[in-house]
């Protein structure tokens, strides 16, 4: 599994909703992109999401994540996120519109703790 980096790309399940990234931490980068921790996926902007309809909600922003956090790999005590991180968005129907990593963004730096 890959680390994910800033520069990565997720997108939400309805495939052309694109995901911005921010870091909160600048410290360590691959390839001068800041790898992302624990809640950097969390309330980020969703843009582009094509699921528009009298009775749907495009997806806006990210809610929550289910899984893709290192369980060896930690920067300021925060697990790392890696190439496998999933989670919801605010999208209707509500609880069920993922998104995922389409690309980390870096391939040379991986966690095969698992």
């Amino acid at each position: 599994m890959k680390l994910l980096v800033k520069r990565g790309v997720l997108n939400c399940d309805h495939q052309t909703g694109l995901i911005k990234q921010q870091a909160s931490q600048r410290f360590v980068r691959i390839e001068g992109s800041p790898v992302l921790i624990k809640n950097d996926p969390v309330g980020r902007s969703i843009a582009g999401c094509p699921n528009v309809a009298a009775t749907n909600k495009p997806c806006l922003k990210t809610v929550t994540v289910k899984a893709g956090y290192s369980s060896w790999i930690r920067i300021r005590g925060r697990p790392v996120c890696l190439d496998t991180v999933t989670g919801l968005t605010d999208g209707t129907p509500p609880g069920t519109v993922k998104y995922s990593v389409r690309d980390p963004g870096q391939h040379f730096v991986s966690d095969n703790s698992g």
